[in-house]
């Protein structure tokens, strides 16, 4: 499988898991302090090529995605779940202990930031769906976020996702449909 877009990603190890997976080039973050240089490679790729950004799914990710979104509209985003991303011995997160399985599948998922947001599902979608608050909560954001290919995020995060990849009210709810099958 080879991917037309560069892919960012964290690190080298990172890098190594990608390269296992498809053919792809990758520009490496090195931490969330990104460099402007780094930066400028980015802003480059996604003029030229597209960018895909496939991060950790953890904080440190997260703010890497969320800082190069900032600054460099339209990135693609692929997101691996947890359980696919967790070493063997549970000590460690990140796109390096992906399989290549894992990692094709978020990358047959990618989806696009969109630069008009569309109120498609609102804030009491979220709530009469108990995706906001109770005991649940959190494992149906983690399940939805699976089943739409979006990440694990907390509800603020969620809705801004939903409006960002223009998640339609149909699809959200043919996956909360799932999820409630599921249990």
């Amino acid at each position: 499988m080879r991917i037309k877009e560069v892919i960012v990603v964290e690190g080298k190890d990172d890098t190594v898991a990608i390269k296992r997976a498809v053919e792809a080039d990758t520009i490496e973050t090195n931490g969330s302090a990104i460099g402007k240089s780094v930066m400028a490679q980015i802003a480059l790729a996604q003029s030229r090529r597209g960018v895909i950004i496939l991060t950790d799914p953890d904080y440190p990710g997260e703010r890497i995605r969320r800082i190069i979104s900032q600054q460099i509209p339209e990135c693609k985003h692929a997101f691996l779940p947890k359980k696919q991303a967790i070493s063997k011995n549970k000590d460690d997160l990140g796109v390096e202990n992906a399989s290549p399985d894992a990692i094709r599948e978020a990358l047959s998922n990618v989806k696009q930031e969109m630069m008009q947001y569309v109120e498609v599902i609102e804030w009491q979608d979220l709530h009469a769906a108990g995706l906001i608050a109770g005991a649940k909560a959190k494992r149906m954001r983690e399940k939805l976020g699976e089943q739409l290919h979006i990440g694990y995020a907390n509800g603020k995060q969620l809705h801004k996702r939903l409006q960002t990849f223009q998640i339609t009210k149909e699809e959200f709810s043919l996956a909360l449909q799932r999820i409630l099958e599921e249990e």
